[in-house]
């Protein structure tokens, strides 16, 4: 995906273009050296987005990168060093920053929930609960992290989920037209009860996603769907909604396939990241 259009996007917003108070202290000729430098151990991601937000102000900045998108970093890491005019450097630095500071979050909290099922035949997948415009680079960040992309977008996958269950008389019927229509495309259910999930059955859907479930009733549904599964129809079992460490945790032993969890793009804390800037050339 070109990022051009975001990264210019971001800029205009912050009138990167017109930063007064640069423009009152550093003179047009003054250059100067920095230091991006870890406050935090985490996973580090969106290195590239990070220096082309300084090259759409000014060709003229070089970088040197210590580490690449997904390496796991430690407080006090030089991430990289980069040069370039003094001007452009401070009104871009805030840009870059809450870029690669929000995609490194997302990529240290996914790195955890990915660390708790390691071993396990159960994967992290995200949701499309992202900031609208940024969800490539979110759901990159959680590759970064250590887990799965779930649809990128509506015409990835057919996810029925309960607001489609009321407008279904029929799911067996209704799963019929779509794979008639759409051979190659999986098709989930999400399912809340006993009935859900027969019906979905009787679809012979791919994936099963068993959403909010209180946990007396979870082995229960699991229970149903593997009774029912065969060597030749075999549903996969996605379990979502309410996820946390503790909670996945206890699920992943249930032999599951999946947990979707919102919070990884929606709610990761940006993690602490530093541009220190030294001048090269005096300013004014």
């Amino acid at each position: 995906m070109n990022f051009d259009k975001i990264i210019s996007l971001a800029l205009e917003e912050d009138c990167a273009f017109n930063d007064i108070t640069s423009k009152g202290i550093i003179a047009k000729n003054a250059a100067a050296t920095a230091v991006l430098l870890a406050k935090h151990d985490g996973i580090i991601c969106g290195l590239d987005i990070f220096k082309k937000v300084f090259l759409k102000l000014d060709k003229n900045f070089s970088f040197k990168t210590f580490v690449k998108d997904g390496d796991k970093i430690k407080k006090g890491t030089v991430i990289l060093t980069m040069k370039g005019p003094a001007y452009q450097m401070l009104c871009a630095e805030r840009t870059a920053l809450n870029f690669i500071q929000q995609l490194s979050g997302i990529s240290t909290l996914t790195s955890k929930f990915v660390e708790v099922v390691k071993g396990k035949n159960t994967f992290i997948y995200d949701t499309r609960k992202t900031i609208p415009g940024l969800r490539y680079l979110s759901k990159y960040a959680v590759k970064c992290g250590g887990a799965k992309n779930h649809r990128m977008n509506l015409s990835d996958m057919v996810l029925i989920k309960d607001n489609h269950l009321v407008f279904i008389e029929n799911l067996p019927e209704t799963v019929a037209k779509i794979r008639k229509k759409h051979k190659k495309v999986l098709i989930q259910v999400e399912c809340e009860n006993e009935k859900n999930i027969k019906d979905a059955l009787n679809a012979k859907v791919d994936m099963i996603m068993l959403d909010n479930i209180k946990d007396k009733d979870l082995k229960k549904f699991i229970n149903i769907i593997r009774q029912n599964s065969t060597k030749k129809y075999k549903p996969q079992i996605e379990i979502s909604g309410g996820m946390n460490l503790k909670r996945i945790k206890k699920y992943a032993n249930l032999g599951i396939d999946r947990i979707s969890i919102g919070m990884l793009t929606h709610s990761a804390p940006a993690l602490d990241i530093s541009l220190k800037i030294k001048i090269t050339k005096p300013s004014r």
